[in-house]
């Protein structure tokens, strides 16, 4: 085992910022009012469930079709891009249809909300670079924050207000632009090389 507090600080920050889980706050106490309501013990854990799942065969599913991890994470460095633009510009380039008759539990708040594209491939752009071990640690750290945030979701909205939730997401966004031009440049000379 190679714990490595900076790494798992590091990958626990990319993963809260592209799940942007407090940015989502609106879109839970939204689907609250529309479906009544959300487990969050069973939304988290999903979430969490499929994130490790991906941890450990995604390399192999790439392998399987011919895609090497630092293509992957390349690819990964512009989804995180652009993802970074969403939450500092306040536009919407991809959005998810909502269908309140599925369970909100499950989809779309543990997928594709929380473990969605951007979480996922984050994942593996990570496992590029970290050790699997303190990837472990930061997503069970996350799957701990979301579900603390899923259950005190409408107190947290209260508290922080929609301004004070637009500014995390602007900070997170930044962060974010800088981790994804990080990983770009990173993986980008590996495969020119």
């Amino acid at each position: 085992m190679n714990f490595d507090l900076k790494e798992i600080v590091t990958a626990f920050m990319v993963l809260f910022a592209v799940i942007d889980i407090i940015g989502n706050i609106p879109i839970i106490v939204d689907l609250r009012k529309k479906v009544g309501h959300i487990q969050s013990e069973k939304a988290s854990i999903i979430a969490g469930v499929i994130m490790v799942v991906f941890l450990f065969l995604g390399q192999r599913l790439l392998s399987f079709i011919g895609i090497d991890v630092n293509s992957f994470a390349v690819a990964g460095a512009f989804i995180l891009f652009f993802i970074a633009l969403e939450m500092i510009l306040g536009i919407t380039l991809y959005k998810e249809d909502e269908d309140s008759a599925l369970n909100a539990s499950v989809f779309p708040i543990a997928f594709p909300l929380i473990a969605g594209p951007g979480s996922l491939t984050t994942l593996l752009s990570l496992r590029a670079e970290y050790a699997f071990e303190n990837i472990l640690v930061a997503i069970f750290l996350n799957v701990v924050l979301i579900y603390v945030v899923l259950k005190t979701s409408s107190k947290i909205e209260r508290i922080i207000g929609a301004n004070g939730i637009k500014i995390i997401q602007k900070i997170f966004g930044v962060i974010l632009l800088a981790i994804a031009v990080k990983l770009f440049a990173a993986n980008i000379k590996i495969l020119f090389a």
